[in-house]
This record gives structure tokens, sequence and C-alpha cells, in this order.
């Protein structure tokens, strides 16, 4: 009879045959459909499913909803009544892009960004750089810049419409070059006027991001740079703005998100996106068609149009500001 045993190779040693399907390793196939599904871990499911459940409840459900209302003629009625929701396909979202008062809305929001993004990632930057380098009435000064942040918006509002009104402190001051009509009802300054108010309210808390990040920086770098000879400013370019680099990513991803959300300071510092629609939001907008008109399909249409917008926004400031990690 033949020998059927197994020779060794040379300098080796026999090996088993894999169990399995013969000329492949064992792979994820082989794990238990528990490993597969929930991971070796799967206690992490357990503490992440809180966040998870917030997720969905509050974000991923409403947009997908969103979403759907948008391709019908939606109308909302009471529970347990039937009431015709005809499917409409598009036409919600070629209103959006033919109507002239949401066009408008979206061009002042692209206003606002471009005036307001900038401020905020300059502003809140060089102040979070100074106050980092202040010894005394250090805590003092950042609780001053964080109060307006924290503080009721009615009750700021009502401040800036004393001082920016016709005959307001401001115009007082500046007397013959006070623009006229004043700066909330000037369809030229109603928008750019909305965004420098944003800007000043909302400065503390990127200024405290800012302030977390140079913790991070460290100071050795800036006594190297001394040591070649280099200035506050040149220090300041060549060491604080490439250390705080994803923190001014994030600035700008929360500025943009909060600037293409505005509704608030529209509705109460021009009283509802006036003059003409000269400070109208989209947000607002979907608030009158939504809810004051009952266009709740119309306005979600308005809604994830300005998410993907965000969205594209988001990606490009991501690719270009945040570059790639080393």
């Amino acid at each position: 009879m033949a020998d059927t045993s197994t020779t060794p190779a040379a300098g080796g040693l026999a090996q088993p045959p894999a169990a399995g399907r013969p000329g492949r390793a064992p792979g994820r196939r082989n794990k238990p459909l528990r490993v597969r599904v929930f991971g070796r871990n799967p206690l992490g499911w357990l503490f992440s499913a809180p966040y998870l459940i917030f997720v969905f409840i509050v974000f991923a459900f409403p947009l997908g909803f969103a979403l759907y209302m948008s391709f019908f003629d939606y109308f909302f009625a009471a529970p347990g009544a039937v009431v015709d929701r005809p499917f409409v396909g598009f036409d919600n979202y070629v209103q959006v892009f033919t109507d002239p008062a949401i066009l408008q809305s979206f061009a002042n929001v692209g206003i606002f960004l471009i005036i307001n993004v900038p401020l905020t990632v300059v502003l809140s930057l060089v102040l979070a750089s100074g106050l980092n380098s202040v010894k005394r009435f250090r805590s003092f000064l950042r609780v001053s810049y964080y109060v307006p942040y924290v503080t009721a918006s009615v009750a700021i509002i009502g401040v800036w419409l004393f001082l920016f009104s016709g005959d307001g402190l401001v115009n007082h001051i500046l007397g013959p070059l006070a623009p006229n009509p004043t700066w909330f009802i000037n369809p030229t300054l109603a928008m750019p006027s909305i965004a420098i108010y944003v800007t000043w309210k909302e400065l503390g808390f990127y200024i405290l991001l800012y302030l977390a990040a140079l913790q991070n920086v460290p100071t050795e770098l800036y006594e190297s740079a001394a040591t070649d000879g280099a200035g506050r400013i040149r220090s300041f370019f060549s060491v604080t703005v490439p250390g705080v680099r994803s923190a001014t990513v994030l600035v700008l991803l929360l500025a943009t998100v909060t600037g293409a959300n505005l509704f608030t300071e529209p509705y109460l510092l021009t009283g509802g996106g006036g003059p003409n629609g000269a400070s109208s939001s989209p947000v607002f907008l979907m608030y009158q068609q939504g809810i004051e008109q009952g266009h709740p399909g119309f306005a979600s249409a308005i809604g994830i149009v300005l998410v993907i917008g965000v969205l594209i926004i988001a990606f490009l400031q991501n690719r270009f500001a945040g570059g790639r990690e080393s």
C-alpha cells in the first residue's frame, strides 16, 4: 500500500490542516453573531445608548420626518383625523429655488456668514491670546467676556435697540455721520448690524474654546521662537495659529451652524425680517410657512436645502482649514 503519511517540508514541521474551508484562514464569518454585531466589548453600547437614543429622537427622526414631509403637501391635523396629504414630488423644492423671498433669505444668511464667521475667528483668537497672557484680573476678564453669551437675548436686544435707535446713544455720538434710516431699519445695514451683534454676544463662548486650546500649546515653542528672534506678532502667526488649528476648525463649524440657524435676532431686532425682507433668514421663513401659514411640507423643503448647504460649507471648511492630521 502506498504511504499516506504527510512529509514535513524541509526545515519545518508538519502543520495540522486549518479548520473550516481549506486554504483560507478563519475570518470574520467564523466569529459568533454576538461579536459580529456588538463587537468584543458590548458594554460600550450600553454606555453609549442614552446618547444614541437622544440623537435619534432629537436629530435623526425629525430630520428624516422633515425629508418625508418635503415630498408631500403636508398638513397638520388633530390625532385620529384623516386628511388628504397628496404626494407632490419635488414641487416644494422647485418652489424653494424659484421663490424670490426664499432666495433673498439665503442671500441674507450668506452676508451674515461672510461678516460673522471671520470676525468671530479673528476676534476670539486674538482676545483669547491676550487673556492667556494676562496675569492680573484674568478671571474677571474671562467672566466679563462670557456674560453676554449666557444673558437672555431679549434683555440684551432691548439694550441694543436703545443704543442703535434713531435717537439712540450711538447716533448722538456719530451726529451727521449717523445712517438714515437708522441701523436696524436700513435695508443695507440691517443684516451687517445683526452680524455684529451676534459676533459680540457669542464671542465669550469661542474665547473659552480658544483658551482651552492654548493650554495645549507647549511653552517651549514660544521660547524657541523668542530665541530665534521672533517677536510677539511672529510668534502669534508661527506658533499660536498652527497650535490651535483644531480649535479653529471647531469654531468655524459652530459659527457657521449658528449663523445658518439665525432666527431670534432678526425676529426681535428688525420686527420679523424687515425692512422688506432685508434681514429675513431661512429659519424665520420656515417658521412663517410651517407654523403661521400651515405649509409644513414647503417649510421642510426649505430646511432640507439649508441642511445640505451647511453640510457642504462644513465639508469645505474641514477640507481647506482642517487639513490632514500629522
